[in-house]
């Protein structure tokens, strides 16, 4: 009935759904998937979220504000670069014992399918990683600045290299890699940093 007030809450059935897509993925996430988690039916969602794929986006976002701000929020305000990039790896190693959640990272795992998103979710979900990967190259070139870094070393192969290594750490996380073997990853990633960081050519 039109103007009938929705008998859910929103924000809550954005949240199951977000579970949803970290743990089957965008192609894999049935409607009947969506709705059952959501404890909603179909008109319900396509009236309070417009589609899939809008859904999928709010989830992003949802994703992005509570995973995301808090641990690149560290990146600039840690002490050093050094502190910034180990912190991060070390977050991502912590993360992947957690029991509250899917294990990996939602915008990697859907950015490694992009051809079984819609071309503006896929492009959203680069967008965010992207702006991932030039957070760390910022904070490094300000590390550069202040002579952390010193000026042969190249803060956009160091981000790209760091940001690989923290993705592949997610993807370890889902294929049911430990805590402990994601910390060994991120001490040994944190072996290269003297080299990369060189202050002389």
């Amino acid at each position: 009935m039109a103007g009938r007030p929705r008998s859910f809450d929103r924000d809550e059935a954005l949240s199951s759904a977000l579970r949803v897509f970290w743990t089957k993925g965008y192609a894999d996430a049935s409607m009947a998937d969506l709705t059952t988690a959501m404890g909603i039916n179909a008109p319900s969602l396509y009236a309070a979220f417009g589609s899939k794929e809008a859904l999928f986006r709010e989830a992003v976002r949802l994703y992005t504000d509570r995973e995301g701000t808090a641990l690149w929020t560290s990146m600039t305000e840690a002490p050093t670069a050094r502190v910034a990039v180990e912190g991060l790896l070390m977050a991502t190693a912590e993360a992947s014992g957690r029991c509250d959640r899917p294990k990996g990272c939602l915008l990697v795992l859907s950015g490694a399918h992009p051809d079984a998103l819609p071309e503006a979710a896929c492009g959203e979900v680069a967008k965010i990683r992207e702006d991932s990967r030039a957070a760390m190259e910022a904070r490094l070139r300000q590390a550069q600045s202040s002579g952390e870094l010193g000026a042969a070393a190249d803060p956009t192969a160091i981000a790209a290299f760091y940001t690989t290594v923290q993705q592949g750490m997610t993807f370890r996380a889902r294929e049911g890699a430990t805590p402990d073997e994601l910390t060994a990853t991120a001490r040994a990633a944190m072996l290269a940093w003297d080299g990369l960081a060189a202050k002389s050519s």
